[in-house]
């Protein structure tokens, strides 16, 4: 055991707890009508905690332990076989004992399935919420996540580069998410009513909070205090920079000024863009994929969002999905030694790994979509997955948690 490490690992996960809570609640809470933020608060609050438990009693075990290339076992169910109380002894992985390495990975379970609220801000019914996320966190992100990190995992084997989870934590919470804009349906008003966000300085707060605790997501990926980690902090600093800028400077050319949702935006594409490639790619390439994750990520929440017709709510899929999908491909170009990265020997090897990250983006944007879709039908047909178009105009803080935010 290395105390630096389990230091490092320990405060990374409250780092990662951070981006949730506050930071995600407060930065979606604030671009939701002021009659639905504590809803969209709470919706946070429960899917976060609803993951983590699940982790605890079965998803840890069948993400992270050995059985076949899309689940493990039923071994380590309530993190079993971690800790022996007659000895004090705890189970390894690596260099910090296992309950601490699942303990990391149950915040990533559970940022993931709170990510996908924002798609449906403002019309979804609390239960349904609840009942979609332990269906789509059993058959969609532990299988994914077993995928790409546990032993045996298929992408795993087939060469698949992601440091801290472009794939099984923004790829996949954004395909769930534009899924369920498609399936639950548009606001009542969208397109005809003036939805503007309440609140901009709290999701300033918010941005700024995921940006804090995003150097433990993908620093804390390394799994140690040691040269990865320090790489991924740097990278992730400057990718989220770099893509601030990119937004910002596009968004002036466009729309003659830039704006402050604007540049909180392209703080969190250029932290969704980096965190596949934050341990894996050099200064240089972290800096181009921040720039283009600010640049591509505009056009993300307003062409491709026109093109798709969907009401994602807030923007999901246009940040989280597209730059997801940027930074898992371009890790695969960047990781050359030839561009500054650690990994690939030759730049010749650029295309068959290219092919290799788009055969693990499109694995995981189907086995999303499916398993949301089936997700949201069987929480439809169970306890219902939108409110009453009554309870929707009044707003769901009021009807669904009996309290209001703000009192004149």
């Amino acid at each position: 055991m290395d105390k630096a490490d389990v230091a490092w690992v320990i405060v990374s996960t409250v780092f990662v707890i951070l981006m949730v809570l506050p930071g995600l609640a407060l930065f979606y809470g604030g671009l939701v009508r002021s009659k639905n933020v504590l809803s969209v608060l709470m919706q946070v609050t429960s899917t976060f905690s609803l993951a983590v438990v699940l982790w605890f009693i079965y998803g840890y075990s069948l993400a992270f332990t050995e059985a076949n290339a899309f689940f493990g076992g039923f071994g380590q169910t309530f993190f079993g076989n971690m800790f022996n109380p007659a000895s004090g002894e705890f189970a390894m992985s690596g260099s910090i004992p296992e309950i601490l390495f699942g303990s990391f990975q149950a915040t990533f379970a559970g940022i993931t399935c709170a990510l996908i609220v924002g798609s449906f801000a403002e019309r979804a019914k609390f239960a349904g919420v609840l009942v979609f996320t332990a269906i789509w966190l059993t058959f969609a992100y532990i299988p994914i996540a077993h995928m790409v990190w546990g032993p045996g995992g298929f992408l795993l084997e087939r060469g698949a580069l992601d440091f801290a989870g472009g794939t099984v934590v923004h790829i996949n919470a954004g395909i769930a998410g534009l899924v369920g804009a498609y399936v639950i349906g548009k606001r009542i008003g969208y397109g005809k009513e003036a939805m503007q966000p309440h609140n901009l300085p709290m999701t300033m707060i918010g941005a700024s909070l995921l940006f804090i605790g995003w150097f433990g997501f993908n620093g804390g990926s390394a799994l140690g205090a040691n040269e990865i980690a320090t790489l991924a902090v740097f990278n992730t600093l400057i990718a989220t920079v770099a893509a601030v800028l990119g937004w910002s400077f596009t968004e002036w050319t466009v729309k003659g000024k830039p704006s402050m949702l604007g540049a909180a935006s392209g703080a969190v594409a250029g932290l969704v863009g980096i965190t596949p490639a934050a341990g894996l790619v050099g200064p240089f390439g972290a800096f181009v994929i921040g720039v283009l994750s600010g640049v591509i990520c505009v056009w993300g929440v307003n062409g491709l969002k026109r093109i798709l017709r969907a009401d994602d709510s807030l923007d999901v899929f246009g940040i989280h999905g597209v730059a997801g999908i940027l930074g898992a491909i371009l890790v695969g170009v960047f990781n050359a030694q030839a561009l500054g990265g650690p990994g690939l020997e030759s730049a010749s090897m650029i295309p068959g790994q290219l092919w290799i990250q788009v055969e693990g983006v499109v694995i995981t944007i189907v086995w999303s979509a499916v398993v949301a879709f089936i997700g949201y039908k069987v929480a439809d047909a169970i306890v219902g997955i939108r409110v009453p178009e009554d309870v929707e105009r009044e707003g769901l803080d009021i009807n669904s948690h009996g309290e209001s935010a703000y009192h004149n």
